[in-house]
């Protein structure tokens, strides 16, 4: 299936709804699925971000008609999950409906009721997360990841065969804003035979990476194919899969991450979905040179020419004398989303692929994105080098790792000339002791 770009996606198109107009995350070519509970109290419902404003769904479902107007209803209630298992089609209907109405002025007088200052509302994670799979798709992040351990074979046979990933925990994601408590548990002895010490980590991490959301779910023993794959996406966020690194050391021989991952993960408010991202989808990188191909069951060339999305990310930290001192915060690293190594639809199809069924609301990490290039580095283990050289803040503060007090602040857009910008938001938490 290929997303093809409408009149929805006009650089031209203004809305009555001022902010929205040179908006830097959420003009009327964006319109994010979040779910909200608006400033004078009510249940948590479905919304859409139109400029600084949350557009209530429920409230405006009975002016839309047919799969708009279900659609509608569908995200009316405290999570989106029976929206993204409608599919494409339904989620596209409702854009369509909501894009015409926000651009024409007709329609202000009743709508404007619906809108609601997104700063004054409450946001919640926008779907019940049954499952979360976290994904290692950045080659550059694994390959500086398995020189601070393997220098000669930085990287295992299988990575360039096989969509390396874990099961996650998904009763610890939480929304942006929500403080992480930074996690103890057992670290690697000093010395080989010793005993390991217990307590908070003192190598605590940020990992930039994208979720991934799973719309329409696919039948237990029912594989999904590679050209079906994208059918069953409904959208995109930013994750900060935080690490614990001291940790992850000790306990990661022989089965994987475990407690070093499974105390926090952190996802912005938004699903950005598919349809608006359609002008930013790029090839997928040519793989290097003597690299092998995909497998067949992972081969797709509509895929390799458009199954990358052109979307640039950002970390920030702000230290707790940052902002004490009122400091902008201090710009870690800058990367891309075509960092992956292997396309949103190959991660789906090989997690399906030994009949794994996958159901609406599900998440998928991509894995720590780094870009290759000095500044963007994707975690703080690879900006200092396994915590041997500690970087200097903006204010001469430095750092190895986290520290209590410490806020990391993730931020993404996609631009393309001749289109408009959209954001996916802010990603953001403070670590607390």
């Amino acid at each position: 299936m290929t997303i093809e770009t409408d009149f929805t996606h006009d650089a031209n198109a203004t809305s009555w709804v001022e902010s929205a107009n040179g908006h830097p995350h959420f003009p009327v070519q964006n319109l994010p699925l979040c779910v909200f509970s608006p400033p004078k109290g009510g249940e948590p419902r479905g919304g859409v971000a139109i400029g600084d404003m949350i557009l209530d769904l429920a409230d405006i479902a009975d002016s839309l008609e047919l799969d708009a107007a279900t659609a509608a209803r569908l995200a009316s209630g405290p999570k989106l999950n029976d929206l993204l298992q409608r599919g494409p089609e339904t989620m596209r209907a409702l854009r369509h409906a909501l894009f015409t109405m926000l651009t024409d002025d007709d329609h202000s007088k009743a709508l404007e009721s619906a809108l609601h200052k997104a700063e004054d509302c409450d946001l919640y994670v926008p779907v019940t997360v049954g499952d979360y799979t976290d994904f290692y798709t950045g080659i550059h992040h694994a390959e500086n990841i398995g020189s601070l351990f393997r220098p000669d074979n930085p990287l295992l046979p299988n990575y360039k065969y096989v969509p390396i990933g874990y099961h996650g925990r998904s009763s610890s994601i939480r929304l942006s804003g929500k403080d992480v408590k930074r996690p103890s548990g057992q670290k690697k002895p000093a010395e080989d035979g010793g005993k390991p010490p217990f307590g908070p980590s003192a190598r605590l991490d940020y990992e930039m990476e994208m979720g991934i959301w799973i719309g329409k779910g696919n039948g237990l023993g029912q594989p999904i194919p590679i050209d079906k794959a994208e059918e069953h996406i409904a959208g995109i966020s930013i994750l900060n899969d935080w690490s614990a690194r001291d940790i992850q050391a000790w306990e990661y021989q022989p089965l994987g991450p475990f407690l070093a991952k499974n105390f926090h993960s952190t996802i912005s408010p938004w699903i950005v979905t598919m349809d608006a991202l359609a002008p930013f989808r790029t090839e997928q990188p040519p793989r290097p040179q003597g690299d092998p191909a995909p497998l067949d069951y992972l081969s797709d060339e509509e895929d390799q020419k458009t199954g990358a999305f052109g979307v640039t990310m950002d970390v920030f930290i702000s230290t707790a004398k940052m902002r004490e001192d009122g400091d902008e915060p201090h710009q870690l690293s800058t990367g891309p989303m075509t960092a992956m190594y292997w396309t949103a639809a190959q991660l789906v199809t090989h997690h399906s692929v030994g009949g794994c069924n996958m159901m609406p609301g599900d998440l998928l990490g991509t894995g720590t994105l780094t870009s290759g290039e000095e500044g963007g580095e994707g975690s703080l283990i690879e900006l200092t080098q396994g915590g041997k050289k500690p970087i200097t803040l903006a204010n001469g503060e430095t750092r190895t790792f986290l520290e209590d007090g410490d806020e990391v602040i993730m931020t993404a857009y996609a631009e393309k000339e001749g289109f408009a910008r959209i954001g996916l938001g802010e990603c953001r938490a403070v670590i607390t002791g």
